[in-house]
């Protein structure tokens, strides 16, 4: 594949292309966090603020995925967003941008990533039932993927499940944290 990296706060010109893709991605999940493209502006606006790494990956002239990291911790920071359009997705184009911003952030003297995969839609087995103290940690230790859900995609790239926060988006739909040491 034929592609390059660029710096999406240094690059303006693709700013507003990486709103329209985290507009019609999401949607086309199901996903209304980004339901317009003033509000997936803002998102952007917010991503190429420094010290905020921002990258995208382009094909022929063309962004086709994008990836955000900003600072959580000192030493940690939270990968937010990834996306990658709808028709390239299943093609390696999310695990490059995963590497290049991983090689971004160790330059950074950044050791660890952590991100959060929320299940709104019902697509992995915690969903099923109510999170609570005593059965929290067996929940995790056996999730399964029932419908695609993105935290698959992250463990074959080296993140773990580090905990979830039950009902984050409402009665069973938890959100899934995940961490990787980028050392």
């Amino acid at each position: 594949m034929n592609y390059s990296i660029v710096d999406i706060a240094e690059q303006n010109n693709y700013q507003f292309e990486a709103a329209r893709i985290l507009t019609q991605t999401f949607l086309d999940l199901g996903n209304t966090s980004w339901p317009n493209i003033k509000n997936a502006i803002i998102e952007i606006e917010q991503c190429v603020d420094l010290p905020n790494i921002c990258i995208g990956l382009i094909q022929n002239d063309q962004l086709i995925g994008w990836v955000g990291l900003r600072p959580m911790y000192d030493k940690t920071w939270e990968l937010h967003p990834l996306v990658v359009k709808t028709e390239y997705q299943g093609k390696g184009i999310g695990k490059i941008l995963l590497k290049e911003i991983e090689n971004r952030a160790k330059e950074k003297g950044i050791i660890g990533i952590v991100l959060g995969t929320d299940d709104e839609y019902n697509k992995t087995s915690l969903s099923d039932i109510d999170i609570n103290e005593n059965n929290i940690f067996e929940e995790i230790n056996k999730i399964q993927n029932k419908n695609k859900h993105p935290y698959e995609f992250y463990q074959k790239n080296g993140y773990m499940i580090v905990g979830i926060i039950p009902n984050a988006n409402g009665l069973r739909k938890p959100d899934i944290w995940m961490w990787k040491n980028i050392l």
